[in-house]
């Protein structure tokens, strides 16, 4: 009860934006017990929290189930699934696990359905309210998020506003079952599928860089394994359709940056090899045709860009 003198709170623009969309989030988590209950931490303290939170655990057996379950008696707006262990590492597994989220949402009632990974930190209390925002000031909009954090530096060039990562993406109910849902691709590029898919589809997909969220398990921190994750990426972006002219210009551009050189020679090879090898493909030709689109359209901007600056100097 407000007490006499006390200043009457009103809801601030973006509050009252976000409250007009219900939403209900899933988390796919695999042994995550260093980290998940600073996820818990940052959605339970949410300005407006989900409907419904499925924090799906993909056979872990390091703690994870028993700090989820801690909360979900707290909140009953959390519910822990429990997985079958498996022995096996891949995207096909976390697609899985999510699924089994997304079936216990069926009865709900729900406007924006969001995946969250089990190992990041949201960056205020208003972030999925800001979020949610954008959705209902935007129709035309299917998926948002943010850039994340891991100590690396997010480069608007090679990872632009139209793409969104996927530690934390949020889509519109309808352009999340236009897609299908997400695709279970056993060597990964699942977000990017769900993002070059809603975008062929019609849906504009933003990244809102105004807030951030912090990813505590970094992208590969010792060199070795950097390398290897460059090589996969290389590889990845071929699996996926990446155009070979874009693959080259952004691997000389990761020259630049550490481990300088090597990095992107990495990078190449993992796309030269996956070509050579005729590595299967998991999306249509449809969507490899509009990702190659997309592709050359952002690097002629970016090349007008450069040209622009070059003659107001």
């Amino acid at each position: 009860m407000r007490t006499a003198g006390e200043p009457i709170r009103t809801a601030r623009p973006t509050e009252r934006r976000a409250a007009d969309h219900t939403y209900v989030l899933i988390t796919a988590a695999r042994n995550e017990a260093r980290f998940i209950e600073l996820t818990i931490k940052s959605v339970v303290g949410q300005t407006v929290q989900p409907a419904k939170w499925v924090i799906v655990s993909d056979g872990s057996t390091d703690g994870t189930d028993e700090i989820v379950s801690r909360y979900a008696t707290e909140h009953e707006w959390i519910d822990l699934i429990r997985m079958p262990e498996r022995t096996e590492r891949h995207f096909c597994g976390k697609v899985q696990a999510f699924n089994a989220g997304y079936a216990r949402m069926k009865d709900l009632k729900y406007d924006v359905i969001g995946s969250l990974d089990g190992d990041i930190s949201l960056d205020d209390a208003d972030y999925l309210s800001f979020l949610l925002s954008k959705l209902a000031e935007d129709p035309t909009l299917g998926l948002v998020g943010t850039p994340y954090r891991d100590g690396a530096t997010y480069d608007e060039r090679f990872v632009n506003t139209e793409y969104v990562a996927g530690a934390c993406q949020l889509f519109r109910r309808e352009c999340f079952e236009e897609i299908g849902g997400y695709v279970a691709v056993k060597e990964g590029g699942v977000d990017d599928i769900a993002v070059m898919t809603a975008r062929m589809k019609g849906w504009k997909t933003r990244t809102f860089t105004d807030k951030t969220c912090l990813h505590h398990r970094a992208h590969g921190s010792a060199e070795h394994r950097v390398l290897l994750t460059r090589f996969r990426d290389g590889a990845l972006d071929y699996a996926l359709g990446g155009h070979p002219l874009w693959a080259l210009v952004r691997a000389v551009h990761q020259m630049t940056r550490r481990p300088f050189v090597v990095g992107g020679l990495m990078l190449l090879a993992g796309y030269v090899s996956a070509m050579v090898r005729r590595k299967e493909r998991p999306v249509s030709r449809e969507l490899i045709a509009f990702h190659r689109r997309e592709q050359m359209r952002r690097l002629r901007n970016c090349l007008s860009g450069k040209r622009a600056a070059a003659r107001t100097r």
